[in-house]
């Protein structure tokens, strides 16, 4: 039997919570966890080099199969030697299936079971999407983890259309699975769905279990429920998937639920806020979201953060940076960019020491006070 394409390795477990302590192993690398992967939605995190990533801690970042295949394509991808060659980025790459994005074009898609039909958002063409296209396409890509194809419902969507989606996606996984052509080198994992119902996300994980993924995401959450409904779910869910394996929650990025979510035994997160946000002039401090485009930071000639070491926090004034985001230079929303990113990575370090600690509780709680969150009752970023 093949070597499966990663490795996870558990280190620690934390004394109070469910947080765990590991490692994942690549053929690109082995990267620490609980860790945060920065979005690289179309082969490029937006407006940072693969080098001002490395530099600033990043180990693994996420790539978009949906965007990718529409531009410039699996084959052109191929041809250069994959994505990894292609950006030029030499450790871990994720790709999500498609599925969400193809899920968010609400009218203009028609799911069936072979698959998804739905319009191109670019030119209106048809389009075919099935879980044999995707990992297809995940695979010319090749990237070191790959998602299933799967369904991801509104979280609100009534119960008996959720668990209906919920055995379709078990369905998917499994065709995907036998439609995998490189084990050995891209680890597949599946993805667990359920919306808020402890019976159906049982049902799921139990499905995907059974087919020995090499690791398993948690999906349909931060979709517009709560952050306690979130985290109620993941209560229930973590448990469910196997110990020996990452746990991976899609999409989630604010720093408050990074900790709940590494609390709940989480191990991968991923989302597009840090960069989104930075483009707006807002940026993630020690002391709270700041946002460096008003105008009372006009004549400030303090760092972004007084607690940060970054690139942006070591060489440039909020002062500088409101005045390149204001005249609209690149530069600035860079600036936020490296920042965001940076406070994130290193938010991980933190917590990674914290359960070495053992004292993730009271980091939270510390975090929570500085950062101007409700600690019993956190509220969105």
């Amino acid at each position: 039997m093949s070597e499966p394409a990663i490795k996870y390795r558990l280190i620690k477990k934390e004394k109070h919570t469910g947080a765990r302590l590991g490692e994942i192993i690549t053929p690109h690398g082995t990267f620490p966890t609980p860790i945060f992967m920065p979005v690289g939605t179309q082969a490029t995190v937006k407006a940072m080099s693969p080098e001002e990533l490395e530099e600033l801690g990043a180990d693994i970042i996420l790539s978009n199969t949906y965007h990718l295949w529409l531009r410039p394509g699996e084959d052109l991808v191929r041809e250069a030697g994959g994505l990894h060659k292609f950006m030029n980025w030499h450790k871990g790459i994720l790709t999500d299936s498609g599925g969400f994005q193809v899920f968010s074009l609400a009218e203009l898609r028609n799911i069936t079971e072979e698959g998804v039909h739905f319009k191109n958002h670019l030119n209106g063409h048809q389009m075919f999407l099935s879980p044999e296209k995707a990992i297809h396409i995940e695979n010319a890509l090749g990237a070191d983890i790959m998602m299933s194809f799967d369904e991801c419902p509104p979280f609100f969507e009534s119960y008996d259309y959720i668990k209906k989606s919920v055995e379709r996606t078990s369905r998917w996984a499994e065709r995907g699975l036998k439609a995998h052509q490189n084990p050995e080198t891209q680890a597949l994992f599946g993805i667990v769905q359920g919306g808020g119902h402890k019976d159906l996300r049982q049902q799921s994980a139990r499905d995907l279990v059974a087919m020995d993924f090499p690791g398993y995401s948690i999906g349909g959450l931060s979709v517009g429920e709560s952050k306690a409904e979130m985290n109620h779910v993941l209560d229930f869910t973590t448990p469910l998937l196997p110990e020996n394996k990452p746990r991976y929650l899609m999409g989630v990025g604010s720093p408050d639920a990074l900790i709940d979510g590494v609390i709940r035994g989480v191990d991968m997160f991923d989302c597009v806020l840090p960069t989104r946000i930075a483009r707006n002039g807002t940026c993630m401090t020690s002391h709270g979201r700041l946002v460096v485009k008003n105008a009372q930071y006009e004549h400030d000639f303090g760092p972004i953060d007084d607690q940060c070491d970054c690139y942006a926090c070591r060489n440039y004034t909020r002062a500088y940076v409101r005045h390149l985001l204001k005249v609209n230079e690149t530069m600035g929303i860079r600036l936020t960019s490296y920042h965001n990113l940076y406070f994130l990575t290193h938010l991980m370090q933190k917590i990674r020491q914290a359960i070495l600690d053992d004292n993730l509780l009271e980091f939270r709680e510390d975090f929570f006070d500085q950062y101007g969150l409700n600690v019993k009752n956190p509220k969105n970023f």
